[in-house]
């Protein structure tokens, strides 16, 4: 058994690629411990406790990753040679592997298959504490401030484009959906990557031209987060949602949820004895502004901010993929998470802020309520297309990059294009790492079989040396209580 063990190291550390041990990571150890306590207090704490796709994504992200709940099996046509790769949990909020894997899966289809060889730039709008709460809970509210926010930019740039003598021109975006800040704290704000002009029709049966727009200006900037403060405040009103009263309405459907993420908005803790005080913070000094010096890509109206970032080439589609990366990166950070010796929970940030904070500490259980409520609800599209990028745009397929004949496939009887990519080539393409190529003999390795039957699982783990048995998730604990 242990020459098994041996050798299944030395091929995975010979071809560059080692499966990943996510039970050995803090996030996974502090929710094999504390998730049953933490749900539990849930339902003792409120009759409803939290909404099932919370609990679900929680318990399920316990199994990613983990062999013994079944695996694919991949083998080396040449020598025979084996590789395991374990299933994922497919988690959209939390986990760190499937959300660096639709990162890389969704930058790599913009990139290849959506974003024309033209100027892009990208936009990020920020909104007001007062309205992060009421976006973050529902969805539908989300897709409309997010519709305004990508309507009103694409109209500034036609209006651009107008001055400049093109009229009927047309641009579009791809946005996503952020639900996260640098703390771990809920934040929901759009990270647009806009076509950095339009796309206009010379007539007389020539195909369809781009004209960059001019030089973007910090008045430009303003103009445009003004009106989308004005649009936003006008849907609220219509919706009467500019008083903290029907924001509490709103709450009444999942109220310890609706709890957690108030809290978060805020950077306070809403459930144990802390309740209602902030996050620990280390390094902030007490007192300090947390004012920024004024920028000329930035523009803020009343709480809302808008940024834009530098264009990036139509033919830098490297600095494209990674924008894009950028823009649909993860929540979480595991290099940044750590376990302290007292049993919290340490969050590094990414920049210092400006009154010295460097790192976040929380107690286990209220590290698991923040990321309860960063978990985004059901059928919410975290990513979307608009103008001429929008899948039922007149204009789109003259305009997006058309697919490599090797990446279709006929099913029944018409030409599909499979959206997304193999894992095998995510890995090549991000890490520069080749796992279908054997270490051993340097042929090809093919998917063979995906086992989820328990006593084959185990079987094939104990002739290789490996655990047979899942890591340990603890049973709830008793009082003292945290709801």
């Amino acid at each position: 058994m242990a020459s098994a063990l041996i050798a299944h190291a030395a091929r995975s550390a010979s071809d560059g690629y080692r499966r990943r041990e996510p039970e050995a990571t803090p996030l996974y150890r502090v929710l094999a411990k504390h998730l049953s306590t933490f749900l539990a207090e849930a339902d003792a704490g409120h009759a409803s406790g939290l909404p099932a796709f919370v609990r679900r994504e929680l318990a399920a992200f316990l199994d990613c990753g983990i062999l013994v709940r079944g695996f694919a099996r991949v083998r080396c046509t040449g020598c025979g040679d084996d590789l395991l790769v374990a299933f994922s949990c497919k988690g959209r909020g939390i986990c760190p592997s499937c959300g660096g894997r639709r990162m890389a899966d969704t930058a790599a289809h913009l990139v290849d298959r959506v974003l024309p060889r033209v100027a892009v730039r990208q936009w990020v709008l920020s909104l007001p504490f007062s309205l992060r709460f009421a976006v973050a809970f529902d969805r539908d509210l989300c897709r409309r401030v997010r519709a305004i926010f990508t309507t009103v930019v694409q109209s500034e740039l036609r209006r651009r484009a107008r001055r400049q003598g093109i009229a009927g021109g047309r641009s579009g975006a791809v946005v996503f959906v952020q639900r996260f800040g640098g703390a771990l704290n809920l934040n929901v704000h759009f990270h647009a990557i806009v076509l950095d002009g339009v796309f206009h029709d010379p007539g007389s049966g020539q195909p369809l031209a781009f004209r960059t727009g001019r030089r973007l200006r910090q008045a430009d900037l303003a103009d445009v987060v003004l009106t989308v403060r004005v649009k936003v405040e006008a849907l609220l009103r219509r919706r009467g949602l500019l008083d903290h009263s029907a924001a509490e309405d709103l709450a009444e459907r999942d109220p310890l949820l609706a709890s957690a993420q108030a809290a978060s908005v805020q950077g306070r803790l809403a459930f144990g004895p802390r309740r209602g005080q902030r996050v620990t913070r280390v390094g902030s000094v007490p007192g300090a502004s947390f004012a920024q010096e004024p920028r000329e890509d930035c523009a803020v109206d009343e709480g809302f901010s808008l940024h834009a970032g530098p264009p990036v080439a139509g033919n830098d589609r490297e600095r494209l993929e990674r924008l894009c990366r950028y823009a649909a990166r993860p929540a979480i950070a595991t290099d940044r998470l750590h376990e302290l010796p007292d049993g919290r929970i340490a969050y590094d940030l990414r920049h210092t802020w400006s009154d010295g904070t460097k790192r976040v500490v929380f107690e286990p259980l209220s590290f698991l309520e923040k990321l309860a409520a960063l978990i985004p609800p059901p059928r919410a599209h975290q990513v979307t297309y608009h103008g001429v990028l929008a899948p039922a745009a007149a204009w789109r397929s003259a305009i997006v990059p058309g697919p490599s004949t090797s990446r279709r496939r006929r099913t029944a009887g018409c030409r599909r294009v499979k959206r997304r990519y193999a894992w095998a080539e995510l890995l090549r393409r991000v890490f520069a790492v080749d796992v279908l190529r054997c270490g051993l003999c340097g042929g090809r390795r093919e998917l063979i079989a995906q086992i989820i039957q328990p006593g084959v699982v185990t079987a094939i783990l104990a002739a290789l040396g490996l655990p047979t048995e899942a890591p340990r998730v603890h049973p709830a604990r008793g009082p003292p209580g945290l709801f």
